[in-house]
């Protein structure tokens, strides 16, 4: 699979992270998240909101 490029830093790709939802139904490409780390842009959507460049952080579950 080809990811598209970053086009905030245009040196890391997109990946994509699936999530689950309150009923357990899988949410794929919930969220798009730049692999450079030294970028930190990501896209998600959060009960139907898009939210730009909020910092992810690992889930203790």
């Amino acid at each position: 699979m080809n990811y598209p490029d970053c086009k905030k830093c245009n040196d890391g790709l997109l990946l994509p992270l699936s999530d689950y939802g309150r009923d357990g139904a899988a949410i794929r490409y919930k969220a798009w998240v730049c692999h450079n780390p030294e970028c930190g842009f990501s896209i998600r959507i959060d009960n139907g909101e898009i939210s730009l460049g909020k910092s992810l952080r690992e889930s203790a579950k």
